[in-house]
């Protein structure tokens, strides 16, 4: 119920008609997507790049994946490079932040949006939205640190729960790809929804 009126109210607030299709169904797929940033901090932060992947009932679709470096206004320094990688002479080559964020929309489409911290992702990704559209990513969202949180929380009620990445992927046996790479991190939070829909999470 309460979902149909967020959905509803988020299609009144539509500046852009072009847009519609973000209100669009489509069964059985979602979509995993990662940023990387010039900061931690969602008011600071500039995007860096963006790499998402689409997922279809049980399978993650690595042949129909996206991914695009941003040029930022301020171009990356110090410790945002040495946590990442992309050094300003990667980013100098990147597309401006709206044509990435344009491409994502029609990437992603309806699809419900999937993510590791996805908070941050959306948050960070809606000061460019809002802008376009006149609404924040209107898609709903799954934290697959919230579904692993509740599945161990059920084996032990008691129980401290780790949610840092590599221990989770430990748990879950999954494999460890190269962090800090966008895409490989929507990839890596796409295999984790998966790991936990075959431990009983409905989503």
């Amino acid at each position: 119920m309460f979902a149909a009126l967020k959905t509803t109210w988020a299609r009144k607030r539509l500046s852009n008609p072009a847009y519609a299709h973000l209100f669009d169904g489509h069964p059985d797929e979602m979509v995993s997507v990662d940023c990387e940033t010039t900061s931690l901090n969602i008011r600071e932060a500039e995007l860096l790049s963006i790499g998402a992947v689409r997922i279809r009932g049980n399978r993650v679709l690595t042949s129909e994946s996206f991914y695009m470096l941003v040029k930022p206004e301020r171009l990356p320094i110090g410790a945002s490079v040495a946590v990442h990688g992309l050094r300003p002479i990667d980013v100098s080559n990147g597309v401006p932040p709206m044509v990435a964020v344009k491409a994502l929309l029609d990437f992603i489409g309806g699809r419900p949006l999937v993510g590791y911290y996805l908070e941050y992702d959306v948050g960070v990704l809606n000061k460019y939205v809002k802008g376009l559209i006149g609404i924040g990513l209107p898609q709903a969202q799954t934290e697959v640190s919230g579904l692993y949180y509740d599945w161990k929380l059920k084996q032990n009620p008691d129980g401290y729960v780790d949610l840092r990445l590599q221990p989770m992927l430990d748990e879950l046996a999954i494999p460890t790809l190269a962090r800090h790479d966008a895409l490989n991190d929507a990839i890596t939070a796409a295999m984790i929804l998966l790991a936990m829909r075959q431990r009983g999470a409905k989503v």
